[in-house]
């Protein structure tokens, strides 16, 4: 080629209207983010400036534990949120977001105990509760941090603590509202306890882990037994010359609570069996379920088994037996019945210990059965407990065990593994121990029968979460909202010396120390600083005392619907939505449900969403010991924020969300093609002013108002999933729209008109209408999951925009158009361009032609698919992007041809116009021109190309 062709091919390139834009191909999120959260300070006021007077939409945030970094799970869980949030603002509410942390209990005890010992070996309480309030303001601002990082929009400047005075303050009225409505009891009665925390847990605080147990079978020998046996029918005499003792039979897996032992428990209506057996210890006579002798007899090893009668509930209730560990208050203990026995495990009957399971008190309760308290908050046994004094429980199994075996009371022994209630954060295995302790009571002014009803009226996503949540409320126990702790908001109750009743008055005193508690820096200081005297009349102070507990923390964040929904001026009662993990069925929902029906007599939401866990790749937990944890740090690092929220969006949150490395590699590349979409769009309106370039609806080439109608279609399946919390959905639209609808059809179609044509040509300008539309509206469709790349497209138009994209709602701007052919027409267009790319595809591999733009296509087809692609004429060949396309109709589709029509590809023996490498049998004909078709000569020197179709 000559120097002259040369200048000739750079001359023809500046023809074209090349794609321009500042927008990256590559996304570098890592450091780009960072830089557009600097951008972001002053955001959120901007948004919330922007909407105000629009309806209000309300996501209460379940506050996380102000304890070490952020994981996985919070990742999720705040970016789900914000998803949300950022959604219902575009669909044209009021979405604020206060974010809020909980910032008392246990964890953060434990952890200033670390770091100074325990209080009054080196510090007061009251410079303990300081430093654990310092300590909750560091996690905070730690975890703050992370969360602004994530790019999740939220009142960060102010958001709400559960230690901030005026919280503190209103969660004790909120004690007292529920006080005042009868809710709220004291009682003696077995609950979770932390040996290691020194405190009662509540059900939301117990995982159940595997925990290897001892299970003993244990004698109790029956009082007076040979009377006994002539009651039932047998002559003692008769059976043996020397009468042996006869036992009952008991199985365990708690032996520590042994001696503890109050009665032992049947039901009424099984059957039971009298037995004689040889034994380890013996030949016994032995009492069991006649349904569990099989399995006591191999679990013991008995031999020589003979039935001696069979016993209804009658010939036991009322018998004494001697426990194995007999103390002046318990020599002899009754068989009574309750229908918590079973015979699935064990013997058929069951040592009661009322100081240890709930199941045990109420048979107490029903029974008069005396409290022992034999074990002090530690877990161990008192100085005043024969044999076990100064034992912790956690090691008197092996004690217990021995002490049986002296006794000859030891009938089988082995370990057995089940699931065990563990406090869910030391980790450590929990009893149950029976305190005096504040209750909110589920049956006392129908607090269970009402909750449960309420639940009836809030919508559940999923579906599932409504069972679910009405499974584990109806067996809720009463809630003990009492703890034995030193950092947490007290329970502001005065009680009466000698009887324990609380001062008649309490209400109101109650709100009298909360209006204190507000006013202190250190907010619950003022009730530790507070004495009787300060709160009562003279004549009253000697009968009254200040109860030491603290709330549980439950309570804390239970009650955020009132101390936060009912007094931040920007939110209301009740939210729209509560969105937590599943396990919250137990937790923040139950409790929030509990309380606000308590005080309201309504459920403080009106939408619950459950999202799952995040698991490994081959399902597993994050745990660091199996070296599989994911970061959300290290994610944001390495791959940006983005990336992270385009796979909460891409994965099924109502089920476990599966996440590695791998996984999200493939996200990011997911994330490519959204980007190399908007790339695409904002390079081809570099030149575009829509205040003077817009093409009317009607105007609109057909393609372009296909296009546009596809996407104002999609737009509304888009707004419909928001509105159903579908991300999944969402996400998959939108990638098949991009990398489909769009890359592999439309854009890949218009590249031609978009360059091709003079750049102020109808044709042009109607194919830069239609990408703007789709531009406008798909930057909306992801500003709530890609939120940096989003704000990066906005920022990257052409056209000066100077409101934020969060400010804005659903595009709604569309052109107005009557299709000029059906979508159903431009779809089997689709259907016949994507079988003609496979045979281009083939005859590349062959090379046959080099691209595209060299094949001669001919399609011989019926005479339906005849009528829809001969209407395209000439412009067929702009369709499927090859140098001509021809269509010929047969009568009948061969039997061969499952598609139904045939397609031949041969290569095109016309040459390459230099400018839009088509290959034209008229490339030279204008002397002028000698490199380049007629149509380019047309759109460079003449009127420019008419087109219709696309």
């Amino acid at each position: 080629m000559d120097n002259n062709n040369r200048e000739n091919v750079v001359d023809y390139k500046r023809t074209l209207n090349l794609p321009h834009t500042n927008f990256p191909m590559k996304a570098n999120l890592a450091e780009r983010e960072p830089e557009i959260l600097q951008g972001w300070e002053t955001l959120y006021a901007t948004v919330r400036a922007a909407c105000q007077g629009r309806p209000k939409f309300v996501l209460h945030d379940g506050p996380p534990y102000a304890n070490g970094d952020i994981h996985i799970g919070h990742a999720v869980n705040k970016i789900l949120k914000d998803i949300i949030v950022k959604a219902k603002t575009l669909s044209g509410f009021d979405a604020p977001f206060v974010p809020g942390w909980d910032c008392h209990g246990l964890p953060i005890e434990h952890q200033v105990e670390k770091q100074v010992g325990k209080v009054g070996e080196k510090l007061s309480a009251t410079e303990f509760r300081l430093r654990c309030r310092d300590y909750a303001a560091k996690q905070v601002a730690g975890q703050k941090k992370d969360f602004v990082r994530l790019g999740v929009l939220g009142d960060w400047q102010q958001p709400f603590l559960t230690m901030q005075p005026a919280v503190e303050a209103d969660i004790v009225r909120s004690l007292g509202r529920l006080l005042k409505n009868d809710h709220i009891k004291r009682g003696l009665k077995p609950v979770y306890w932390s040996v290691v925390g020194s405190s009662a847990l509540a059900e939301a605080e117990v995982e159940y882990h595997p925990k290897t147990s001892q299970a003993i079978d244990v004698l109790f020998p029956i009082v007076a037994a040979n009377d006994w046996l002539l009651r039932i029918g047998l002559n003692a005499a008769a059976i043996s010359a020397n009468p042996l003792a006869v036992s009952v039979v008991i199985w365990t897996t708690t032996p520590w609570t042994l001696p503890s032992n109050q009665a032992v428990a049947i039901h009424a209506d099984l059957h039971y069996l009298l037995i004689d057996a040889q034994s380890a210890i013996g030949q016994q006579r032995l009492v069991v379920a006649k349904s569990l002798l099989e399995a006591l007899t191999s679990r013991a090893g008995l031999t020589q088994v003979r039935v001696l009668a069979t016993l209804c509930s009658d010939d036991l209730l009322g018998i004494k037996v001697i426990p194995p560990f007999t103390t002046v208050v318990h020599e002899q203990v009754p068989v009574v019945a309750s229908r918590h026995v079973t015979d699935d495990a064990g013997t058929g009957l069951v040592h009661i210990a009322p100081d240890h399971g709930v199941d045990d008190f109420e048979v107490g309760e029903r029974h008069d059965l005396k409290m022992l308290d034999l074990l002090d908050d530690q877990g161990v046994f008192r100085a005043t407990v024969p044999t076990f004094a100064g034992v912790h429980v956690y090691k008197a199994d092996a004690l217990v065990i021995e002490q049986l075996k002296q006794q000859c009371r030891l009938l089988s022994h082995c370990a057995f593994e089940h699931s065990y209630p563990h406090c869910w954060r030391t980790k450590t295995p929990l009893i149950y121990r029976a305190t005096p302790q504040w209750f909110i009571s589920m049956e006392q002014n129908g607090l269970l029968f009402g909750a449960l009803n309420a639940i009836e009226q809030v919508q559940w996503v999923p579906p599932r979460g409504q069972e679910r949540m009405h499974s584990m409320l109806s067996i809720s126990p009463d809630w003990c909202i009492s703890r034995q702790r030193t950092w947490g908001v007290p329970l502001t109750f005065l009680v009466h010396k000698e009887t324990g009743v609380l001062h008649p008055r309490m209400p109101e005193l109650i709100e009298s120390i909360a209006t204190r508690i507000a006013a202190h820096e250190q907010g619950l200081e003022a009730w530790h600083e507070l004495s009787v005297e300060d709160l009562l009349p003279k004549e009253e102070v000697q009968w009254y005392q200040k109860t030491p507990d603290t709330l549980d923390v439950w309570f804390d964040s239970g009650v955020t619907h009132a101390s936060i929904l009912e007094r931040r001026l920007e939110l209301h009662w009740p939210a729209d939505v509560y969105l937590e993990g599943s396990d919250q069925h137990r937790g923040w929902f139950q409790s929030s449900l509990k309380t606000a029906y308590g005080m309201r007599k309504q459920a403080p939401y009106l939408c619950v969403v459950t999202h799952g866990f995040a698991v490994d790749a081959q399902g597993k937990k994050m745990s660091k010991s199996l070296g599989n944890v994911v970061s959300p740090q290290e994610v944001m690092k390495e791959l940006g924020a983005d990336v992270l929220r385009l796979w909460v969006a891409a994965t099924d949150y109502t089920a476990e969300m599966t996440v590695s490395k791998p996984i999200l590699k493939q996200v990011s590349d997911y994330y490519r093609r959204l980007r190399n979409t908007a790339r695409f769009l904002l390079a081809n309106l570099h030149d575009f002013d829509p205040h003077r370039h817009l093409v009317s609806g009607d105007q609109l080439l057909s393609l372009d108002q296909w296009i546009v109608v596809e996407a104002q279609q999609l737009q509304q399946q888009i707004e419909a999933a928001y509105d159903r919390f579908e991300f999944l959905t969402v996400y998959q639209q939108v990638h098949y729209f991009c990398s489909q609808t769009l890359g592999s059809f439309y854009l890949d179609i218009i590249k031609d008109r978009q360059y091709t044509l003079p750049s102020n040509s109808v044709a042009r300008r109607s194919a830069q209408t239609a990408m703007y539309n789709i531009l406008q509206a798909m930057m909306r469709w992801i500003a709530p999951i890609i939120s940096f790349t989003a704000d990066e497209i906005w920022r990257a138009q052409p056209w000066e925009e100077k409101e934020t994209i969060f400010v804005q709602t659903w595009y709604r701007q569309w052109p107005k158009i009557e299709s000029k052919l059906s979508s159903a027409f431009w779809l089997q267009v689709m259907a016949v361009k994507n079988a003609v790319n496979k045979e281009l595809e083939k005859a590349r591999i062959q090379q046959i032609i080099g691209s595209s733009l060299q094949a001669e296509v001919e399609i011989t087809c019926s005479k339906e698919l005849f009528d829809c692609l001969h209407q395209l004429q000439d412009e067929l060949r702009f369709v499927l992007i090859t140098a001509s396309a021809q269509v010929f109709e047969r009568s009948a589709a061969s039997p061969d041809d499952a598609e139904g029509f045939e397609i031949r590809i041969k290569p095109s023996s016309a040459l390459k116009c230099a400018r839009c490498w088509h290959h034209r049998s008229d490339v030279g004909v204008n002397d002028k021109h000698p490199s380049i078709c007629g149509r380019c000569v047309n759109n460079i020197e003449g009127v420019g190309e008419t087109r219709f179709f696309a």
